[in-house]
């Protein structure tokens, strides 16, 4: 195979994200295919043992097993790394491996690690239930106040772990300010950008050193397949994260890659439009909800952060009704927008984050978190923004609201 596109990388990384999630990575084979392949394939075959032991050894390029590289895979890891503005990539097979890799690879016993409290639930089940396991140490913080970012640093803080904006309660992190203060005390900043993409927000751009990703959501983008991907600097993916990947074995399929390569050919479009209609369906909900939870109303307390680090206001925001009893009538009173726990997705999904979502995560962590028995998360599809809120003004007045 050849890279027929992507050859120089000093072209290809003068090119926009549009361009990249299209053109970025691509490799051909002697046929000349117009889509990427799909190599489903476990293992290769060499032309001499000296080849073979030169590849392992890594004195000579090429593949080897596919649990250490496949093609399909590599194209995908290839096109999220330019997207992203990283030297390299790792893809995995749900995105929380992706967390869970590109956490357990730097960690050892006697580490500290500062987290922000509101997170996705299995993200907050690392901190709080995995990492003493291991006898890794940890701090929730507030992290929108950035003097708990900086008070929470001990001697042995390692890592930096927030999302932003987060899950579900759309807080937003000073990426710039948390990512200097990181650096200037050596410490690894890990951000969780799925809720975003490199379509709408470039942590690396503010000093992040590596970005999480769950593809599952907005880069698959059609509810289809899990997918995971970590990028950063090359020394770090390949000397740090890649030893913890190849022995422990989260990987990704070429079949799942070649789907979420797909799904990236059109991210640029389905992100802004979903953001579009997002921002409509979340003008209607002010004021006939107690609570929004959308960083890209003027009403949100971080309104101008989002809009200095963010493209546009994302898909996905949350708000909150009287109790636990009047969002199941809310959900259940719905006919176009489905009940599900998913995001991401080009179809309008809502869902009861304490109730799903945020299960695992005790009672007293939700409340920390601020994830509330009244909350509801709407990840906002393609469909006619008016016939959603066509459907939320029924449900709402179903449920009392």
């Amino acid at each position: 195979m050849k890279r027929t596109t992507g050859t120089d990388r000093s072209i290809t990384r003068t090119w926009r994200p549009a361009t990249q999630a299209v053109r970025a990575g691509t490799w051909r084979s002697e046929q000349g295919e117009t889509s990427e392949a799909i190599f489903m394939t476990s293992g290769f075959t060499f032309d001499s043992a000296a080849t073979v032991a030169a590849r392992f050894a890594g004195e000579e390029q090429g593949m080897t097993y596919s649990r250490l590289q496949n093609p399909t895979v590599a194209m995908l890891e290839e096109r999220i790394a330019l997207m992203d503005g990283a030297e390299a990539c790792r893809v995995q097979a749900t995105g929380m491996a992706a967390m869970t890799t590109a956490l357990l690879c730097q960690l050892s016993q006697g580490d500290h690690v500062v987290a922000a409290r509101a997170a996705f639930g299995s993200c907050r089940w690392l901190v709080d239930q995995l990492f003493p396991r291991f006898g890794i140490e940890s701090t929730t913080i507030d992290a929108r106040d950035n003097a708990q970012w900086e008070a929470a640093i001990r001697p042995n803080t390692k890592v930096f772990f927030f999302e932003t904006p987060a899950n579900p309660t759309m807080d937003i992190v000073d990426l710039q300010f948390v990512c200097d203060l990181a650096r200037r005390h050596g410490i690894t900043t890990v951000v969780d950008n799925a809720f975003c993409t490199s379509a709408l927000q470039r942590p690396i751009e503010f000093g992040a050193d590596v970005v999480a990703y769950s593809a599952t959501k907005l880069m698959d983008g059609q509810g289809r397949v899990l997918a995971g991907a970590v990028t950063g600097s090359a020394d770090f993916i390949n000397n740090v994260l890649l030893p913890f990947q190849r022995n422990t074995g989260p990987n990704l399929s070429p079949f799942n890659a070649w789907v979420v390569l797909k799904g990236l050919e059109t991210l640029d479009l389905r992100v802004k439009r979903q953001s579009e209609n997002a921002l409509k369906v979340g003008q209607f909900l002010e004021g006939r909800v107690p609570k929004i939870n959308h960083p890209g109303l003027a009403s949100h307390p971080q309104h101008e952060l989002a809009a200095k680090q963010m493209d546009a206001c994302g898909s996905i925001f949350s708000f909150e009704v009287e109790d636990r009893a009047q969002a199941f009538a809310l959900l259940d009173a719905l006919t176009l927008i489905d009940i599900s726990n998913n995001i991401g997705d080009s179809r309008s999904l809502m869902c009861h984050n304490a109730s799903t979502t945020h299960y695992s995560v005790s009672a007293e962590a939700r409340a920390e978190m601020g994830v509330t028995d009244g909350m509801l998360r709407l990840n906002v599809g393609l469909e006619d923004p008016q016939d959603l809120i066509e459907d939320l003004d029924q449900a709402l007045r179903q449920a009392g609201l």
